[in-house]
């Protein structure tokens, strides 16, 4: 795939990538994202309702 060249170690082996990012620059957010989100797993979750309830007081403290 043009843009996109492996970094080959002493054994042949796959050990890097460079991406164009001119050429490819969704394929590296998408990666970026994906990357983020795993870093992300094991946070603490917080429900939707709790968002939509949290945002409604700091609305309201706003008013």
């Amino acid at each position: 795939m043009s843009g996109i060249n492996f970094v080959i170690d002493e054994h042949g082996k796959k050990t890097a990538v460079v991406i164009d990012l001119k050429k490819h620059a969704e394929l590296w957010e998408d990666f970026y994202d994906s990357v983020l989100t795993r870093s992300r797993k094991n946070e603490p979750r917080e429900s939707l309702e709790s968002v939509r309830n949290r945002l409604k007081v700091k609305q309201t403290a706003h008013a």
